[in-house]
């Protein structure tokens, strides 16, 4: 059974996504909150597995919220829900730790998988549409100095360079079907790379591997 926490504060958004979610027979509310600070508390009290996160909240707004949440290593996932596909909050979003992103009119069935997705620890956004997003709102990086070299991110120390390479095409929204043919490897075997990296680097998901590419300059924009 997958627990939901609905972050959003309009009443009758969360009615409809409660309606939704428990018409579900794996999925069950454990709780609603109409601001960030009682996303934060109901967190703590029910541990869901994932909240569907509302970006523009009174009080304390739902980037913040997940900032929060994510630093107190809760096993929690964030689905931010925003209102444009490219809203630049739902960036700032992704920074603060969050999974992944779906808009207010995505489709019941695309919404409902989305959640199923972030449970199970893969990210909601297909890695082509996590490089558009990043694309548009590079500017958000902050800058690194071009006259002095500096150190390289010790993320990265510990990866092999099979890894790093990996990583490298992650970032520039390759799946795994096509790292597998490209690299002419197994598709099981890009998984298990995969898995790798995400531990050894601290990256919750996918989405946060794409950002971490970009953060240590392994990518850059087109």
């Amino acid at each position: 059974m997958t627990t939901v926490l609905i972050a959003d504060d309009q009443p009758m958004q969360r009615f409809g996504f409660r309606m939704l979610l428990e018409s579900q027979d794996d999925m069950t509310v454990v709780g609603e909150a109409a601001n960030g600070t009682e996303a934060i508390r109901l967190v703590d009290r029910h541990h869901p597995d994932v909240v569907l996160m509302d970006i523009r909240m009174p009080g304390l707004d739902g980037i913040e919220a997940t900032r929060r949440i994510v630093a107190t290593g809760a096993r929690t996932r964030i689905l931010i829900v925003t209102t444009f596909d490219l809203d630049e909050y739902a960036y700032d979003g992704l920074r603060a730790g969050a999974s992944g992103f779906l808009v207010k009119d995505a489709q019941p069935e695309e919404l409902l998988a989305g959640i199923r997705a972030v449970a199970s620890g893969d990210a909601v956004v297909a890695p082509s549409l996590t490089r558009r997003l990043l694309d548009a709102y590079i500017h958000h990086l902050p800058a690194s100095p071009t006259a002095d070299p500096h150190p390289e991110d010790p993320r990265l120390g510990s990866l092999t360079e099979r890894e790093r390479e990996i990583l490298t095409v992650i970032g520039q929204g390759w799946t795994n079907t096509e790292i597998a043919e490209r690299l002419h490897l197994a598709e099981s075997t890009v998984k298990t790379h995969v898995g790798r990296i995400l531990a050894k680097t601290g990256a919750r998901d996918r989405v946060q591997a794409v950002i971490l590419a970009y953060d240590t300059q392994l990518v850059t924009p087109a």
